[in-house]
C-alpha cells in the first residue's frame, strides 16, 4: 500500500449474472492522494490575461480585482509573472519571487483596456517567462483569459501550448462571455494536460482565478497514469474522465490486452478518477480476475515514479437476487451518458442535423432531470423545442451547455 495514493476499483454491478453472452460493466478507477503535500510546493506561475477593448468596463475591473487576490494568495517562495495581449503584448510582470505584493500590485493597477486580439503573443511571452524558472522543484501552470477570438494565429497557439506541455506547463485557458472560439481554448487546455472552461459573468472571474491557484498549490502527485493489463476477450469500449471534471479521454492500446490513460497532476481535494465501459466475455459462476490495474506516478517533490498495484476482480453469479449495482458507479455513469449526449447534440446542431440535435437534447434532458440537475435539465430541454421551432443555438448556449454538463461530477461546495 503506497503511503502517496490509494488506488480503488468499483465495478458497476458486482456480482453480476451469469450469461451466455457478454455483457457490458462498468469499471471505476480511483486515485486518490491521501493527505496533502506537508509544504506547498513553490509555484512558477504566469497569467497570460487578454485587455483588448472589449474587456472594457467591468471585465476589467473585475480581472484586475482577481488578480490581486491571486497576488495576495501566493507566497514568497513563489515565482509570478504576468503578460497582457491585445494585438500587441505587454510583460506587465517579469518572473519574480512573490516576496513584494505590494510592488506586484502596484503593477496590475497600470493595466488598461486597448486594441484587438492577438492570443499567440500573449502565449509566446508567457512561455518565455515560465522558461525562466522550470524545474524539478516548481510546478509550472499557466492560465489564460481571454473575452474575443483570435484571427488567424490559432495554430501558433496550438503550436506553443504543445511546446509548453512538453515542458511540463499545464495551461487553465478560460474564457469570458460568449465570444471566445472553444475549440481553440479546448485544444490549448487539451495539449498541455490543463483544463478549459466558461465564464458566464465577470463578477465570476474571481472564483475560477482562485479554484485555478487553489488546485496547483494542492497537487499532491504528477504526471499520473493508469495502466490496464486486461485478460483475454475483455474489451476496452471507452474510457471517460469523471473527476475533477467529465471529459472524454480515449485510451491508448499498448498491447493485444493492454491500454494506457493519462491522468495528470492530481490534487489532495480532487484526485482523479476514470470510468471504463468494458464488454467481458461469458463465465460461468465465479470470481474471475479481469484484470490488473497500475497506477504510475510521482510524488510532488520526488524524482522517482511509483508504481501502485490492484488487482481487480468480479464475482458471476447463477442467483438473480444477488446481482447488485453500485449506486455511486452508476450515478456517475448517468453523469457521463448526459455528458456524451449533450455533447454529440451540440456537433449535430453545427452541422445542420436538427432531428439528431433535438433528439439527444431531449434524452440529455432526461437524464439530468433524473440526477436532479433541474436547472441544467430545463435549459437543455427548452433548446430542444428552440431547435424544433427553426432557432439556432445561439454561442452563449453552446457554451454554457457544454461546460456546464463536464462539471456534473464537481462535488456541490466547489461549484463556481
Amino acid at each position: 500500500m503506497s503511503d502517496t495514493v490509494t488506488l480503488t476499483c468499483t465495478w458497476g454491478r458486482a456480482p453480476i449474472l451469469v450469461s451466455g453472452a457478454p455483457q457490458v460493466n462498468y469499471l471505476l478507477v480511483e486515485a486518490q492522494p491521501v493527505a496533502p503535500p506537508s509544504t506547498p510546493t513553490p509555484l512558477n506561475f504566469c497569467l497570460v490575461l487578454d485587455r483588448s477593448g472589449s474587456m472594457k468596463g467591468e471585465k476589467l475591473a473585475s480581472m484586475k480585482a482577481a488578480t490581486r487576490r491571486v497576488i495576495e494568495s501566493l507566497t514568497p517562495q513563489d515565482i509570478v509573472s504576468l503578460v497582457i495581449f491585445d494585438d500587441t503584448v505587454q510583460v506587465v510582470v517579469p518572473a519574480t519571487p512573490a516576496d513584494d505584493q505590494a510592488a506586484l500590485l502596484a503593477r496590475i493597477d497600470t493595466i488598461e483596456e486597448a486594441g484587438g486580439t492577438a492570443m499567440s503573443l500573449g502565449l509566446q511571452a508567457g512561455q518565455a517567462e515560465l522558461e525562466k524558472n522550470l524545474s524539478a522543484d516548481r510546478i509550472a501552470h499557466m492560465l489564460v483569459l481571454t473575452d474575443g477570438q483570435t484571427w488567424g494565429d490559432e495554430d501558433i497557439c496550438r503550436a506553443i501550448a504543445q511546446n509548453l506541455g512538453q515542458e511540463g506547463v499545464h495551461i487553465t485557458a478560460l474564457g469570458l462571455g460568449a465570444e471566445w472560439n472553444a475549440q481553440l481554448l479546448d485544444d490549448i487546455a487539451q495539449v498541455s494536460d490543463g483544463v478549459s472552461d466558461y465564464i458566464a459573468e465577470p463578477m465570476a472571474i474571481d472564483a475560477f482565478f482562485q479554484r485555478t491557484v487553489q488546485q496547483i498549490q494542492g497537487t499532491a502527485v504528477k504526471d499520473a497514469r493508469i495502466l490496464l493489463r486486461l485478460v483475454r476477450d475483455v474489451s476496452p469500449r471507452a474510457v471517460y474522465r469523471v473527476t475533477p471534471t467529465i471529459a472524454n479521454l480515449g485510451y491508448q492500446p499498448i498491447g493485444e490486452n493492454e491500454v494506457a490513460v493519462r491522468l495528470g497532476d492530481l490534487t489532495f481535494d480532487d484526485g482523479g478518477s476514470i470510468v471504463m465501459d468494458l464488454m467481458l466475455p461469458s463465465r460461468a459462476a465465479g470470481t474471475f480476475r479481469i484484470a490488473q490495474a497500475e497506477l504510475h506516478y510521482t510524488p510532488v517533490g520526488q524524482e522517482a515514479e511509483q508504481v501502485l498495484k490492484q488487482d481487480v476482480l468480479l464475482d458471476m453469479t447463477a442467483k438473480s437476487d444477488t446481482a447488485a449495482y453500485d449506486p455511486r458507479v452508476m450515478n456517475l455513469v448517468e453523469k457521463v451518458t448526459a455528458f456524451k449526449l449533450q455533447t454529440r447534440a451540440l456537433d449535430e446542431a453545427e452541422v445542420g442535423n436538427v432531428s439528431g440535435a433535438t433528439q439527444k437534447l431531449r434524452a440529455a434532458a432526461t437524464r439530468l432531470l433524473d440526477l436532479g440537475e433541474l436547472e441544467l435539465a430545463e435549459k437543455t430541454q427548452k433548446q430542444a423545442e428552440e431547435l424544433e421551432k427553426g432557432a439556432t443555438l445561439s454561442a452563449e448556449t453552446q457554451k454554457e451547455l457544454r461546460y456546464a454538463t463536464r462539471r456534473l461530477t464537481q462535488k456541490l461546495d466547489e461549484e463556481i
